[in-house]
């Protein structure tokens, strides 16, 4: 059997993390298998639609190292993979449902529906439909569609007994059959709901594994009787874990929580997105953290996935886009930092090897591109600020020695170079017998507002002689 499975995004806009950790599981289960990846485009609810979502889509997929085998602009024999292209196919499905005595017409309006929600919030229940259209003949079912009325079509479900399944993370699920409402399958506009969308695509388009997350695990029985009806095999259902923000509620675009798109463009490199999304839920068999592509295909299995929740942390990201950033060659680390740098500051009365030196000293202290504005601040703006800690270390601290003999060394460098500059820090040392951190830090703290950063010889060199000089005879 070839492993097939499918990511199935609704074209709502950019692509929020916690969908694109299921995406990145979809794709290394098929991998790691050597199955196929399918992209799906689910668009049922038309009215949530945003023009070129599709193409965000591709783009996210394709910046991930992700290659789709089939999808809409991958056509292969089981398309189209737009669902609202495939609407005939769910009525017909539907209408052979009510025919065997699956599923039944409704005519309720919204006036009758929002009565029975008011009184289901009264008797402080969950509102379920309560299945009046299900004892309408068929005469008054014929009588209604021919005067024109509007109609849903909704699932037949067993109000005794239960339903049992195996999920591959969290094993034996059973439900009650009695909370199981009669779903709507086909909506008035035509359209499929998503439940129904779902387990006809992933039946038609031979769907072996279904990777979604958790809160589905209750709602899973009614599609699988929406499998036995049709006398079709249930995909093997896979259950993740849910992705939390760190105030414990669920990741998502409506609660405007960080797109991919939204941390690519703040230079989060794609490959350690990838990297630390899969471990939010998966941990390998060693205590290996930073993986390819290749070898999370290598190492992926199902069997390692959690079924606690995970918390998604910025800094446990930026730990491991800081780790990509550290191993990048020098050129392709200028050219990805220089866009951040251009955008803010005018570069032009500046040299190519002093900017290059510049985003170099940086390499090791940045986190995510765009990181690099605000800590090369002080080389384009007098301006900068000192913080209270950095003002109270000064005032605690002997530092005025240490700042004029400093002062009074690079005031006879001739040759402004780091060499130079490393051998006034040196006379500095011997002359006021301070070191460690009462030797460095007065000495950037004046030149810089900042308590630490890069080598201190090298940020002084990219300041300048004359900068630095009015700097250190500034008051704080």
């Amino acid at each position: 059997m070839i492993i097939r499975t499918r990511f199935a995004p609704s074209p709502t806009g950019f692509m929020h993390i916690g969908n694109l950790r299921t995406a990145i599981f979809e794709y290394l289960l098929a991998k790691s298998n050597d199955g196929k990846f399918i992209l799906r485009i689910e668009d049922t609810d038309q009215s949530r639609k945003v023009d070129g979502a599709i193409d965000f889509i591709y783009d996210t997929l394709k910046l991930c190292n992700i290659s789709i085998d089939e999808g809409p602009n991958n056509n292969g024999e089981y398309g189209p993979y737009i669902q609202s292209e495939r609407a005939k196919i769910y009525k017909d499905y539907a209408l052979k449902l009510v025919e065997e005595n699956h599923a039944y017409y409704c005519f309720c309006n919204e006036e009758r529906l929002e009565n029975l929600r008011k009184i289901a919030t009264k008797n402080k229940k969950p509102f379920m439909y309560d299945g009046h259209c299900k004892k309408l003949s068929k005469e008054e079912v014929l009588e209604k569609i021919k005067n024109g009325e509007k109609y849903v079509i909704r699932q037949k479900m067993p109000k005794y007994g239960k339903s049992t399944y195996i999920d591959q993370v969290y094993g034996k699920i059973t439900i009650e059959n009695s909370v199981l409402e009669d779903q709507i399958l086909l909506k008035s506009d035509g359209l499929p709901t998503y439940n129904f969308a779902n387990v006809i695509d992933d039946h038609l388009m031979k769907i072996t594994h279904v990777i979604r997350g958790n809160e589905y695990l209750s709602q899973t029985p009614k599609y699988n009787l929406l499998y036995e009806a049709f006398g079709w095999q249930a995909p093997t259902y896979i259950h993740v874990p849910m992705v939390l923000g760190t105030d414990g509620n669920k990741l998502s675009k409506r609660n405007k929580d960080a797109s991919f798109m939204d941390l690519y463009k703040d230079g989060y490199l794609p490959e350690a997105i990838v990297n630390y999304l899969v471990l939010l839920g998966w941990s390998p068999n060693d205590n290996q953290e930073i993986f390819s592509m290749n070898e999370l295909i290598k190492n992926f299995d199902i069997s390692k996935i959690s079924k606690s929740p995970s918390t998604y942390d910025i800094k446990k990201l930026q730990w491991f886009n800081a780790n990509y950033i550290k191993k990048m060659d020098d050129e392709k680390y200028y050219q990805f930092v220089l866009p951040y740098l251009k955008e803010v500051y005018d570069l032009t009365t500046y040299d190519k090897n002093w900017i290059e030196k510049l985003v170099q000293i940086y390499k090791n202290h940045i986190s995510y591109g765009k990181q690099i504005v605000e800590e090369t601040k002080m080389f384009f703006d007098d301006e900068f600020k000192i913080s209270e800690e950095a003002i109270n270390f000064m005032q605690e601290n002997n530092t005025d020695i240490v700042i004029n003999t400093f002062k009074n060394k690079i005031l006879n460098i001739k040759k402004w170079t780091i060499e130079n500059i490393n051998f006034a820090i040196s006379e500095t040392k011997k002359e006021t017998n301070e070191k460690g951190k009462l030797l460095y830090m007065p000495i950037r703290i004046k030149t810089t507002g900042l308590m630490h950063g890069p080598e201190l010889a090298d940020t002084l060199y990219l300041i300048g002689k004359t900068t630095v000089l009015k700097r250190l005879e500034d008051n704080l």
